[in-house]
């Protein structure tokens, strides 16, 4: 049986004693959220394990080696890892080099345009990119931190997905628009879902049923 070690709910590594004949899905939240949202896919997945990671990182190359660190070790000790991903824990999952290790993977509300996305509120902040470069870091008013190092991140580490794919997207998405995720889900050869009227963030009792109606119908993997 699997061995993991959690502190302050958080998944910290495998040490495995023999191979669980099930498979395992692993969620990775978005900002804000928690490991405690992959309650709500329990009853989706009954024959699997699922577990919810609850990463520190805040930036790709934080998060990243996390959630890599947390797949590879249930490679090893399930027959299949799934993943499920909600927003930017999709982005950071895309950026984590786990496509080898994973049976596939539910996307829902992925950032798939970061650059484009920082390129935003940059613009919301009225700061130029000149400025941004020579500040480094520049605080605004709606809360989030403008960072040189990130947008330099972002633009070398274009996001990519070479395993199987199924993106869930709302068409009231405030952060991605459709033509980046379409264009996204068409060069990495993964299916796209739209739920009119659809928000960035799934959470009312009508996008729920949508929601759980998206991954049922999609299982494939």
């Amino acid at each position: 049986m699997s061995q993991g070690l959690v502190r302050d709910g958080r998944l910290l590594y495998f040490e495995s004693q023999r191979k669980v004949e099930m498979d395992a899905v692993i969620y990775i939240h978005g900002a804000g959220g928690s490991a405690e949202e992959a309650e709500h896919y329990r009853a989706l997945f009954p024959e699997c394990e699922v577990i919810g990671l609850d990463y520190r990182g805040s930036t790709p190359w934080e998060a990243g080696p996390e959630i890599r660190e947390a797949v590879a070790g249930l490679k090893v000790d399930y027959e299949r890892v799934i993943l499920i991903a909600n927003s930017i824990g999709a982005f950071f999952s895309m950026n984590a080099g786990i496509e080898a290790y994973v049976a596939g993977a539910y996307f829902i509300s992925p950032i798939v345009d970061m650059e484009g996305l920082i390129g935003g509120m940059m613009a919301q902040a009225g700061v130029a990119e000149r400025e941004l470069e020579e500040r480094k870091v520049i605080p605004t008013d709606f809360g989030e931190n403008l960072s040189w190092e990130y947008l330099c991140y972002v633009r070398e580490h274009p996001v990519s997905w070479s395993a199987p794919a199924e993106i869930l997207y709302g068409s009231g998405d405030f952060m991605t628009s459709f033509e980046a995720v379409s264009a996204f889900a068409e060069r990495n050869h993964a299916g796209l879902t739209v739920m009119d009227g659809g928000e960035h963030w799934f959470h009312t009792e009508e996008q729920m049923e949508f929601l759980d109606e998206w991954i049922r119908n999609s299982r494939g993997f």
